[in-house]
Order: C-alpha cells, then sequence, then structure tokens
C-alpha cells in the first residue's frame, strides 16, 4: 500500500535524497505456522483482536542505528486509534522540535491489537480524525507526510510551509479573466492592485481553517 506513495513527489525526493528514511516491519511474519494472526475478544462482541505478540516480536526486530558520536537516540512510539489523542500540525511540528530520531507507527486492522500491547510499549494513542478507517496504513501515511514536512531539507524552502506564510483558501493564477459557458470569472481585484498590505490583509480574511 505505501509503495507508489513513497516513491512520490516531495517524499519520493526526501527518502532519495536520505531526509527521511522508512522502514516495514510486518507482525504477520511472525506468526507460527497454523496459527491465526487475531482470535475473539475477551467479553465478546463483533470482530476480531490482533494478538500482542505478534507486534512486539516484530517490534524487537527494529534495529534503530546510532545518531552519531555523543549523540542519543530519541525514540517515539505511536499507536493509531479512534480514541487517541488527536493529530495536527503543532503536534507533528512538536515532534521534530522534540529531535526524536525515530519515529514507530503501529498501524493495526480488524477491532484493533490486544490493548496489553499498548501498556508494554508505552505507546501514544493517535487519531487523525473522528472517523473510523479499515486499518492503520493511511493513518500513517498522513503522518509520515506531515511530520516529513517540518524536517529542515525537505522542502525546498521554509517558506514553502503553508502553515509559516499568510495563506488563503482562495488562490488564483493566469489568465485575469477565465471564460466558462458564456460568463466571465476575474481574479479579485486586490490581488492585480500591487498593494501589498491590501493583499495581505485579503489573504488573511480568507484564511485557511
Amino acid at each position: 500500500m505505501f509503495n507508489s506513495y513513497l516513491k512520490e513527489s516531495i517524499i519520493g525526493r526526501a527518502i532519495y535524497y536520505k531526509k527521511i528514511k522508512v522502514l516495514f516491519y510486518n507482525p504477520m511474519d511472525f506468526c507460527e505456522p497454523k496459527r491465526r494472526v487475531d482470535d475473539r475478544p475477551y467479553g465478546g462482541g463483533p470482530g476480531m483482536v490482533l494478538r500482542p505478540e505478534l507486534f512486539l516480536k516484530a517490534f524487537a526486530k527494529i534495529k534503530i542505528p546510532s545518531p552519531g558520536r555523543g549523540k542519543k537516540n530519541k525514540t517515539k512510539v505511536i499507536l493509531f486509534s479512534p480514541s487517541g489523542k488527536k493529530f495536527n500540525t503543532a503536534y507533528a511540528k512538536k515532534l521534530v522540535k522534540q529531535k526524536y530520531t525515530d519515529i514507530i507507527l503501529i498501524s493495526g486492522r480488524y477491532e484493533g491489537i490486544d490493548a496489553r500491547m499498548q501498556k508494554i510499549l508505552k505507546a501514544e494513542e493517535i487519531s487523525i480524525g473522528d472517523y473510523v478507517l479499515t486499518g492503520g496504513e493511511l493513518p500513517a501515511m498522513v503522518l509520515i507526510d506531515s511530520i516529513s514536512r517540518q524536517i529542515p531539507g525537505v522542502l525546498g524552502k521554509y517558506e514553502s510551509l503553508e502553515e509559516e506564510r499568510v495563506s488563503s483558501s482562495e488562490v488564483y493564477t493566469r489568465p485575469e479573466v477565465f471564460k466558462y459557458r458564456g460568463k466571465n470569472y476575474k481574479v479579485p481585484k486586490v490581488l492585480l492592485s500591487g498593494n501589498h498590505k491590501k493583499i495581505e490583509e485579503w489573504k488573511k480574511s480568507k484564511g485557511r481553517p
């Protein structure tokens, strides 16, 4: 699921130029022959629950390289959960500012992972929104993208970060007048005025939510 995403655009370049590195550890690889990766939940209920030992075995295989002489590894463990803390840009900035060398993203499926795994690893539970997804792969991609953008050198310029400049939910480019089905759609006059103060005020009034 990640292959095409990680090879394209900004993230693809970041990996190519070694600004970030993404590795995968599949808990299913540690399932014993003829044994299920999941089982019925205690207490009843629909769906199946993933067994904790598979994730712990996968976690034990993670080899975190030394960041260099005189430096220490700083690792953050994140588990995706609908009931977790809401992820946003401020959280992504915080992770980079706190200089974590490694971020481990644990993605579950089905009804989730046995809760004991989260307690053993002391993973922070994170949600990307008030909706339920089939698995944790999409949330993992969201965090990879959002966090990577905050790392110096991933984007060409610091100003490329939308949240670090006055940005509008309305943007326009050439032509100045666009005709569609007999009607003219024009660029707002203020953007053509050359008055930077008024332009900035207009952008703030149309600011991104």
